[in-house]
């Protein structure tokens, strides 16, 4: 079979290596510049290549085509291959051919690499044999030519869930949908939605799918009626049927067989949002087998990635979070709502069309400062400034972090969100 792959960033490369492994015939194609660290591992395996041009003929000669998850379908070699008739997958679903690890796949709008770092943590922690892959930034592909894993916790956007037909996961994790991405659904919030439902397809009876039950936009889209697998719904809000859910600082986990009362106390984790996320990822561990206090150890012990309500450091008794990672709305309103202390907040970037207006109530009661840093900060100082006392305005960030200092005192939070 002669395969195709679009796209030499981790993914690509990734499958192409291990089609390479499996004695196929592969060419990779790049519109853009292959990193340098790429060029070595497609040379050192003797897999042909290019960059900065699409070879049409050669491309659309192959069997199947794998594409990078940055690549829209509507790209015109995207377009000719359908009209060829060329299936296209992605390298999630290439990969999963080639092993019979079990999958512990997450998505969701927000949340996903703090809950996939935190699954894998845990299931690690207890002695699992686990590897980690996918949108996190690890090729599945490349970690299967060994296949030396029993279990893989794998991040994946809704990119990846789009060219993914026959891949199941044993364990599959939908966080919440909120919008993003619309510009790649039409502006339609039910095919988005739709993408990040593919994340359970598949299912059968012994599989098992977590979802939010208190996201309104997972009711709207998931059929229960429908579904083979087993679905465990996890609430904060005593949704009816939750068999995950908080009381106090301890999760109860109620699937038959699964049971645990799991004490989260020590994570160092805040927020509500991050209490979604631990709910998803101790029920996770619970459904592969992991003990009661092998999950409380090794909460305690966790640490998130970078730009994720990361404490950057602490200075006369004001504390600096980079929360950079959080480029939407919902997750900059997770970060307010979960900050106790008086807020100094910095804001700003490339305005991508944002309702602010959830909020405004939020900056209201917690933010003493506003510093806006971006190229056009005219819709945040009209949203905030009659509600948080102070809205200064730089494009510099050092400038900001500077304002920041003068503008806090002990027991205050600088927060980049």
């Amino acid at each position: 079979m002669k395969l195709a792959i679009l796209g030499a960033g981790e993914s690509g490369v990734g499958a192409a290596l291990l089609a390479k492994a499996k004695g196929l015939e592969v060419f990779v194609s790049d519109k853009g510049e292959i990193k340098e660290q790429y060029k070595q591992k497609l040379s050192a395996a003797a897999i042909p290549f290019e960059e900065g041009v699409h070879s049409h003929d050669r491309i659309l000669s192959a069997d199947q085509l794998i594409k990078s998850p940055g690549i829209p379908d509507k790209s015109p070699i995207i377009q000719e291959a359908i009209e060829k008739g060329i299936q296209i997958i992605s390298e999630i679903e290439f990969a999963g051919r080639y092993t019979d690890a079990k999958f512990i796949c997450i998505t969701g709008t927000n949340g996903k690499t703090t809950t996939t770092l935190l699954t894998y943590h845990l299931l690690k922690s207890a002695g699992l044999n686990v590897g980690l892959a996918g949108n996190i930034g690890e090729s599945l592909a490349e970690k299967v030519i060994e296949n030396k894993y029993d279990y893989y916790v794998v991040e994946l956007s809704s990119f990846q869930l789009d060219n993914m037909y026959q891949f199941k996961a044993h364990i599959a994790v939908l966080l919440n949908i909120t919008p993003d991405h619309l510009d790649r659904y039409e502006y339609s919030m039910e095919k988005y939605a739709a993408s990040k439902l593919r994340v359970a397809q598949n299912m059968t009876g012994a599989d098992f799918f977590l979802f939010n039950a208190d996201d309104e936009n997972i009711a709207n889209a998931f059929d229960s009626s429908n579904f083979g697998g087993t679905a465990i719904p996890f609430s904060l809000n005593g949704a009816e049927g939750a068999k995950v859910y908080l009381e106090g600082e301890q999760v109860h986990v109620v699937e038959k067989f699964y049971e645990g009362t799991i004490a989260v106390a020590k994570s160092p984790l805040i927020g509500k949002h991050n209490q979604y996320n631990t709910m998803a990822a101790v029920a996770a561990a619970k459904l592969v087998g992991v003990a009661d206090a092998d999950i409380e150890k090794a909460l305690a012990t966790f640490q998130n990635a970078e730009h994720r309500l990361q404490t950057v450091g602490e200075a006369k008794g004001v504390t600096y979070i980079n929360d950079s990672k959080a480029t939407n709305v919902d997750a900059v309103w997770y970060a307010l709502e979960g900050i106790k202390q008086p807020i100094v907040w910095i804001a700003g970037g490339v305005d991508k069309g944002n309702d602010y207006s959830s909020l405004v109530e939020l900056a209201r009661d917690k933010v003493k400062v506003l510093i806006c840093l971006g190229k056009d900060n005219k819709k945040l100082q009209e949203n905030f400034s009659r509600v948080v006392p102070i809205v200064a305005e730089t494009t510099s960030m050092e400038y900001a972090v500077r304002l920041s200092r003068s503008l806090s005192e002990a027991g205050d939070v600088v927060l980049l969100s």
